[in-house]
């Protein structure tokens, strides 16, 4: 597969460039999606994920979103606000990091057996490089699971995020995990269609950690 063109930087610019920890600094005890969504993502997630093996929460708040059975034997949330972390009952530990400022995650190669990216990846103003980085840290094989609805703090959203829409964002996320490497079996698909008002959409990309990259 040709390597897709790189992104020009100001496609990353933000409405507020203030530092992001002083943005998360308050403790947002919020799911950020409806029910419906919430339900719906449950459900593909206990179809998808493998039974065992970490998961790495990347983005994460005060909900990880995973299904409640069966329960996972070892979830690491990393994030931005402490409180909501250590509020979060899904994980069984967790990291404070900013992936704006340190792409690298701080994680050995190869750990994690699932990655997922939950109505976050619009904030991210390096997002190949961290998905790079999820590559490193995922198992041969392992999925990595992306989703979004249109909700968002348009002032902390990327420029080129904020201009599209949904279905454009689905395939701005396979270009992210194209030019990123390491990834095979990448689509997308829309767990709840939206109507404009009445519903939210949840839109999943996924992909899988290539067995020989």
């Amino acid at each position: 597969m040709p390597q897709a063109p790189p992104f020009p930087p100001e496609h990353f610019q933000r409405l507020d460039e203030s530092e992001d920890e002083r943005f998360y600094a308050m403790a947002r005890h919020v799911a950020h999606i409806d029910d419906d969504a919430r339900a719906a993502l449950a459900q593909f997630l206990a179809a998808t994920l493998p039974p065992d093996g970490e998961v790495l929460d990347l983005m994460s708040s005060r909900y990880s979103h995973l299904p409640p059975d069966p329960p996972r034997a070892s979830v690491v949330g990393l994030g931005l606000n402490g409180e909501e972390l250590a509020a979060n009952e899904q994980l069984s530990a967790h990291v404070v990091h900013n992936l704006n400022r340190t792409p690298r995650l701080p994680f050995a190669d190869g750990r994690f057996g699932a990655c997922l990216l939950t109505v976050s990846v619009q904030y991210l103003t390096r997002p190949v490089e961290v998905f790079a980085d999820v590559a490193r840290v995922l198992r041969p094989g392992a999925p990595f699971l992306i989703s979004f609805s249109n909700r968002m703090f348009p002032t902390k959203a990327v420029l080129l995020w904020r201009g599209l829409g949904d279905d454009e964002r689905g395939r701005l996320v396979e270009h992210y995990l194209e030019r990123a490497g390491g990834f095979e079996a990448i689509g997308t698909e829309a767990l709840i269609e939206g109507e404009p008002g009445v519903v939210d959409p949840m839109i999943m990309v996924h992909a899988r950690r290539a067995i020989s990259a």
